[in-house]
């Protein structure tokens, strides 16, 4: 079990670190209703992050992808299949960043966000997970790397709910900071939105590029 933890904590990683999650729930607590609409963004994220990689490891365990069951090839080459998508969307985000002369501009959707409600912003929270596939392909690769090791069902259950810790950390500490410490907390709430939109695509593009290099030598490793 610590051997495929420690294959999908690059995955958890990349979750964690990834910009517009982090950017939604601080626009959400700099709100007037920050309380409410930041603790249900967090448990959609938290949903969507555990029902996904629980799914796909189900899927790659049926498929037959575990190396106790002779699957090994064909979990390699899911895994440098992966790798590579997740190499070439980090290719293009970088592609695609504001140029010099240009100022970063956040989504359309994220400038209705600090007046969104608790309801809407926990659909926020699990659409971003399912919907965005900057970070469906790094939950969909940790859910192959869990599924094709051929663990016992509750080590299952313990890889799964470390990687989603470790995913969600990003989004859940602003929530804790904030209730730590509403004063202190604006002030580098503030700072962190602006030097991540400032350097998304780099932030995106650097991740993006050493988690599908890892997930393509695991792969190859397997086959």
């Amino acid at each position: 079990m610590g051997s495929v933890i420690g294959d999908v904590l690059p995955l958890a990683v990349g979750v964690a670190i990834s910009p517009m999650p982090i950017i939604a729930v601080i626009l959400m607590l700099l709100a007037p209703r920050a309380g409410a609409a930041s603790a249900g963004f967090m448990a959609g994220w938290v949903a969507g992050i555990v029902v996904t990689a629980t799914v796909v490891t189900i899927i790659a365990d049926t498929a037959g992808l575990s190396t106790s069951g002779g699957g090994s090839t064909a979990g390699g080459v899911i895994k440098i299949v992966l790798g590579a998508v997740i190499v070439l969307v980090g290719v293009k985000q970088w592609r695609g960043r504001p140029h010099a002369d240009s100022q970063p501009a956040l989504p359309k959707w994220l400038t209705a966000v600090d007046s969104i409600t608790p309801a809407k912003a926990t659909g926020l929270g699990l659409a971003l997970v399912a919907v965005n596939p900057k970070n469906l392909v790094l939950i969909v690769g940790a859910g192959v790397i869990i599924g094709s090791a051929g663990l016992p069902a509750g080590q299952v259950v313990v890889t799964i709910a470390v990687f989603t810790i470790i995913a969600a950390l990003s989004v859940a500490a602003p929530v804790v900071g904030y209730r730590l410490g509403q004063a202190k907390a604006r002030v580098w709430l503030g700072s962190l939105k602006t030097w991540l939109t400032a350097n998304n695509a780099a932030v995106m593009m650097t991740l993006f590029f050493v988690v599908g290099v890892v997930l393509i030598g695991k792969g190859i490793g397997s086959l």
